[in-house]
């Protein structure tokens, strides 16, 4: 039999066997050379006539050498345990627990004069008592962001302790150590009808229900060949509208294009030769106001006011041409690409993409928070969150990449790509 005080339950641990238990108010007798052990509380033997050499404390080793020592070295630890006062268990471990999403929990519940524990743990999935302590709660990496309410109880025979733990899981840290990159032929695929609520419209532009925003971190290449950043639209680019933003060179300079409509009729909305610099990561932020986009003459500069070129947090002087004097048509999603056109025009070389973002709103008003001088961030933390949100690496598993916005419901596909083409360069 094992007997010995636990300093952090206030308590006698006894186990023979019958189990194990935690008990207070005991008291140690002799009678024929042989030890009983009385609970006072409720007045009846525990142990009745053990041999001395029986009862071991925790390291196994007897209480005394004789029955004598023995009783006097377990009334010795049963005085200084329990409630020879009479007094009812009081929880004295801190009631707050704060965690990070992905954590595990590592608690100890310790209380004055507690001999019995008990937790009302449905409400906190994944969470458990340790096996042999019930006093300890592991697990709850689980868990979501959000506050959890844990009901516990001490116990004791003079009364009990009733109070509620609470577990406040926040999220992690904003962490951005990951983008994508591209060669020839890579690019990146998803279900183009999750983003036909923010991108696309079902004729000449209406007014703010059709605005939207698009905002990345890019990284070009130095390659010649013009290079889409950015597709979405018809299949049939020929007679079907579209949005494509691209990379193209100006003189040997590079700049960055937004071609919108079909290759018949567009507008072409371009920044000045030489507003991006290869082998460098810069911030694009390209806005459209939701406005007509065609059909008259008179109004081209109307239309090519429809849209806004941000690089690095400065609203771009743009260049600006149309074929047929823009477009009047619908954009239907067939087509949700990153690095492709409907064919061809890939992104090259190692250009690499990271933190592209989606809103169905106009958002050019809120560059300064957007761009945020440049630093990565959490955009779930903007009162104007993005539908759409892809980190780009950050939290993903190749070959797919998660939808971190509002919507939370689009995931790309990398395809020609293998899990290498996921890197640690990042703005």
């Amino acid at each position: 039999m094992i007997i010995y005080r636990d300093n952090e339950a206030n308590a006698i641990f006894i186990e023979d066997a019958n189990g194990a238990q935690f008990l207070n108010s005991l008291q140690a007798t002799v009678d024929s050379n042989l030890v009983s052990i009385t609970d006072t509380a409720k007045g009846f033997e525990l142990v009745s006539s053990a041999s001395h050499n029986d009862i071991v404390d925790q390291n196994g080793d007897a209480y005394g050498a004789n029955a004598t020592e023995a009783c006097d070295a377990l009334n010795a630890i049963f005085q200084s345990s329990g409630t020879p006062t009479g007094s009812a268990p009081q929880i004295t471990s801190n009631l707050a627990i704060s965690l990070t999403r992905g954590e595990t929990l590592n608690y100890e519940l310790t209380a004055n004069f507690g001999v019995g524990y008990e937790w009302d743990l449905s409400n906190v999935s994944g969470i458990t008592t340790v096996e042999g302590n019930i006093r300890k709660l592991i697990g709850g990496s689980s868990l979501s962001e959000g506050t959890y309410n844990i009901p516990v109880k001490a116990i004791n025979y003079n009364g009990e302790d009733s109070e509620t733990i609470v577990l406040t899981v926040s999220s992690p840290p904003f962490s951005n150590t990951k983008s994508v990159q591209f060669y020839n032929q890579d690019y990146l695929g998803a279900n183009a009808s999750l983003v036909d609520s923010v991108l696309g419209r079902s004729s000449n532009g209406s007014g703010s229900g059709d605005a939207w925003s698009i905002s990345m971190f890019f990284k070009g290449s130095n390659a010649s060949q013009g290079q889409t950043i950015l597709y979405f639209g018809d299949n049939d680019v020929i007679n079907g509208g579209y949005i494509q933003v691209m990379q193209v060179n100006s003189g040997g300079s590079k700049i960055i294009r937004l071609k919108y409509g079909t290759n018949n009729n567009n507008l072409r909305i371009q920044s000045p030769a030489g507003s991006i610099t290869a082998g460098t990561w810069h911030h694009i932020l390209i806005t459209y106001d939701g406005g007509t986009t065609g059909s008259s003459s008179a109004d081209m500069s109307d239309y090519y006011g429809r849209f806004k070129i941000f690089i690095d947090g400065s609203e771009q002087t743009t260049n600006n041409s149309n074929s047929n004097y823009g477009y009047t048509g619908s954009l239907d999603p067939d087509n949700f690409r990153v690095g492709r056109f409907s064919s061809g025009n890939y992104m090259r070389d190692g250009s690499k993409v990271d933190e592209l973002a989606l809103w169905d709103s106009d958002q050019s008003a809120n560059i300064s928070e957007i761009y945020n001088s440049g630093q990565p961030f959490d955009l779930t933390t903007l009162s104007f969150k993005p539908k759409h949100w892809w980190r780009m690496g950050d939290g993903d598993t190749y070959p797919f990449l998660q939808d971190n916005g509002t919507e939370a419901n689009c995931i790309f596909q990398m395809y020609n790509m293998t899990s290498s083409d996921i890197i640690s360069d990042v703005p």
